[in-house]
């Protein structure tokens, strides 16, 4: 191509106000601006989604109902566009199935390896097929545990969590709540059985039964009378706890039901394959002395080191060139920082971060030429010491002929870009528009940016004086993953950041060990339970920490978890259905004067009752249109043009807007609309501070990125009555956010430490570690390299403290006015 720029013009996808830019090919082009600014729809949205179309349009039709399409873009035209390839920030498919090694396809290979080259047994008649050392098939699998490695049982202690209570106390937890509860437990009186004694000291015997019997007995229960009510006798059958519990996950339509007996089971290795997911016959093949499960177990690293002695080799027999194609993969993976990770770690364990690398990665040994790489935030869970890595990586692929569009909020990053497209000035509507594209030091010019100011920071970081913590939180012999009899003290009542490499262990720490410590003191679950699901991975129970003591738990009395999941799945959950507000505008509108004399009520303004909704799209909004040959599409709705609600239901005013207007009311002039409604306004002003005020009240839940998923969890939390002592555990709040975003986020954080509580975040940002009362640094390295605590105390003492890869970033953000 004669022209070496991609020339967008018109583009008015989402919130991009018709925008005219030109963006050079060939180069590491960066596009930054604040979260919900415009930039992701200009990068994917419209840049991406063209190239797509594009190809589609050169494959056959029939092909194409088969392939995932992502709609044509509203732009009236781009030119000197080559095809493109997208890595986006997307979990992948939630399976415990899915792992590192089929994610990179390294699984592949490895199994042709045993396959092709493996050292059979003597007796061994012949040689097995790839497919025979998959866990995935049923060639592979072992029976037992149908490839999965666990099997999930109960036991007297996940079912009876206090056995001082007696069983008409509720001993027994696992079963039902409610009537079903109490029928199993009168079906017990009936049986004979003192369900008044406490469950320790009931004899043993009996209380194996009660939990475990496979019995199912019919008996008739003469229920105790209860005033005013006269109740029958009646035939009851009774359900052990366990059969309850078993029944229930495998069976059970409910995915609450599931996940509140999930509580109740215990995961254990499957005791004919010890956890090694595979049948007898392929685990006796075995290479270098090892069988395909311990491969698959090792961290990359030594997996590659175990294979090298076979790649070197210069015959020409299968093993070699295995290894080699093996070996020159992982490289790739140890370069991107991801040597610690294993090829049988699943995949829904992963963050994001960990997951787009391991694409990135796998693109690289593509060898593909001329392509436009679009990248969602490549920097995300990437700790700074791996930086220089991604830039070599991401440079090799320039290097190789292609272009790369970066969507990125690290400034370290930025600055070493070749070209820079700023978006914004604002988020939302006050967004939208290109501020500057062209060399990264232009920027200087662009006085509306809100990248100007980190991009060239003049002022040096205030030091802020640490604060006093008001007690510390202990755990003592930490076991889980790669922790082993680690000690952790968390001071209470300050800010505490814990840092380290990816894949030193801070998540493990953080999230599951601190977290199940105070929720099993507590007693109770999350506040957010909604925050803590695993994207519906149904991955049966995880293992649990050991701990051999725990101090200073007495001191929470509330425990919250904020993260990035998203807020809902479908578009049905939006803004204001999550923060609840929502119910404070229906009853609004159920009190005005018309809908009382029509006799409606709060239930006829939901859009998924089906008195009020419009029954042509079900309160959707819109229609899915089907066509045969081209790609399913959606749009609005015929007879409510995307109003969700039925004719008589808009009828309704208030103010002389209707509740579909509200709901297309931005979070700032809701503010202003709702201002005398306390209920609403508290919700609204709390998405205002934390910089969601351009966000519509009725935005579907799929249409938000993960930083504002996050902050409108926070908000939601915000607005709560807050009580006792809390703790509130964040991982890694900062991805996804402009460092303008950061520093909302941020006030807000240190404004709960103000009032009282703890905060505990998992973070890479050197700008929140640097703010920090308290830093927890783990390492040295990932994976079996870390898991230990390096370096503890004030940001100076960390940023002093020898061995630590985090210190020398800390100290250069504590130092340098331009550090990012």
């Amino acid at each position: 191509m004669a022209d070496s720029f991609v020339r967008v013009r018109g583009a008015r996808e989402h919130n991009l106000r018709t925008i005219d830019v030109d963006i050079p090919r060939d180069a590491l082009v960066a596009f930054t601006g604040v979260s919900g600014s415009g930039k992701s729809s200009l990068a994917f949205g419209t840049i991406y989604a063209e190239a797509q179309r594009r190809y589609f349009e050169s494959v056959a039709p029939y092909a194409r109902r088969l392939i995932h399409q992502v709609g044509a873009p509203k732009v009236e035209d781009i030119t000197g566009l080559p095809p493109a390839v997208a890595l986006e920030q997307r979990r992948s498919a939630p399976t415990s199935r899915s792992s590192v090694g089929t994610v990179t396809t390294l699984s592949n290979t490895l199994r042709m390896l045993f396959s092709r080259a493996g050292d059979y047994p003597q007796d061994a008649t012949e040689r097995l097929d790839s497919d025979a050392f998959s866990p995935n098939t049923a060639a592979g699998a072992c029976p037992e545990c149908h490839g999965l490695g666990t099997v999930h049982r109960v036991t007297e202690e996940s079912l009876v969590p206090d056995p001082a209570l007696s069983v008409r106390e509720g001993a027994i937890a696992a079963w039902p709540g409610a009537w079903q509860g109490k029928n199993l437990r009168d079906i017990l009186a009936a049986l004979g059985h003192d369900i008044d004694r406490p469950w320790r000291e009931l004899p043993p015997a009996d209380r194996d039964w009660i939990l475990f019997t496979d019995e199912q007995p019919v008996v008739t229960v003469h229920p105790v009378r209860e005033a005013g009510r006269i109740q029958r006798p009646y035939k009851g059958q009774y359900m052990s706890a366990k059969r309850y519990v078993l029944h229930t996950f495998a069976d059970s339509k409910s995915e609450a039901l599931r996940k509140r007996v999930q509580g109740f089971m215990v995961a254990e290795p499957c005791p004919v394959c010890h956890g090694r997911r595979l049948r007898p016959e392929a685990l006796a093949v075995t290479f270098e002395g090892h069988d395909i499960a311990a491969l698959a177990g090792l961290p990359l690293g030594a997996l590659a080191e175990l294979l090298r002695p076979t790649a070197e080799r210069t015959d020409e027999e299968a093993a070699p060139a295995l290894a080699r194609d093996l070996v020159a993969r992982i490289e790739v993976l140890t370069e991107l920082g991801l040597g610690y990770l294993s090829m049988d770690r699943p995949s829904p364990t992963l963050s994001a971060g960990e997951l787009q690398r391991l694409r990135l990665a796998t693109q690289l040994r593509s060898g593909l030429f001329g392509v436009v790489y679009v990248l969602d935030e490549p920097s995300a869970g990437l700790h700074p010491a791996d930086t220089e890595s991604l830039l070599a990586v991401l440079g090799r692929l320039k290097e190789a002929g292609n272009s790369l569009f970066v969507v990125e909020h690290d400034m370290d990053l930025v600055r070493r870009a070749d070209w820079l497209v700023d978006v914004g000035p604002l988020a939302g509507e006050h967004g939208g528009q290109v501020l500057h594209s062209g060399p990264v030091a232009a920027l200087a010019d662009a006085a509306d940016s809100a990248t100007r100011r980190f991009l060239f920071a003049t002022e040096p970081p205030v030091e802020r004086t640490p604060r006093t913590p008001s007690g510390t939180l202990t755990l003592r012999g930490v076991t889980l993953h790669n922790l082993r009899g680690l000690d952790a003290a968390f001071p209470l009542g300050v800010f505490t950041a814990v840092s380290g490499v990816s894949g030193s262990g801070k998540s493990t720490l953080v999230t599951r060990v601190l977290a199940e410590a105070v929720r099993d003191h507590l007693g109770t679950g999350d506040d957010q339970r909604e925050a803590t699901d695993t994207d519906g991975a149904d991955t049966g129970p995880m293992a649990r920490a050991q701990l051999t003591g725990a101090e200073g738990l007495e001191a929470i009395d509330r425990l919250v978890r904020v993260d990035q999941k998203p807020i809902g799945r479908t578009p049905r959950s939006n803004l204001a259905t999550y923060t609840g507000l929502f119910d404070a505008v229906r009853k609004v509108f159920a009190a005005t004067d018309e809908a009382r004399a029509r006799g409606y009520t709060a239930g006829r303004f939901s859009f998924n009752v089906a008195a009020g909704r419009c029954e042509t799209c079900q309160g959707e909004g819109f229609v899915a249109v089907e066509l045969l040959f081209l790609p399913g599409t959606y749009a609005p709705c015929t007879a409510c043009h995307g109003a969700r609600y039925n004719p008589e239901t808009l009828q309704i005013t208030y103010r002389e807007r209707t509740i579909a207007d509200v709901l297309a009311m931005t979070v700032d002039a809701a503010g202003d609309f709702l201002a005398d409604i306390p209920a609403a306004a508290r919700s609204l002003r709390t998405l205002q501070e934390v910089g969601l005020g351009y966000l519509r009240l009725g935005q579907p839940a799929t249409e938000l990125s993960g930083g504002e998923a996050q902050r409108i969890k926070l908000a939601t939390e915000l607005q709560r009555t807050r009580r006792g002592h809390t703790l509130y555990l964040l991982d890694e709040p900062t991805t996804g956010l402009h460092p303008a975003d950061t520093e909302v986020l941020l006030r807000q954080l240190h404004g709960l430490v103000d009032a009282g509580h703890t905060v505990v975040v998992v973070e890479h940002d050197m700008g929140v570690v640097a703010g920090a009362d308290h830093v927890i640094d783990l390492g040295p390295g990932g994976g079996a390299d870390g898991g230990r605590i390096v370096a503890a105390g004030t940001p100076a003492e960390v940023a002093a403290a020898p061995g630590s890869r985090t210190a020398p970033y800390l100290a250069r953000r504590r130092a340098r006015p331009d550090a990012s």
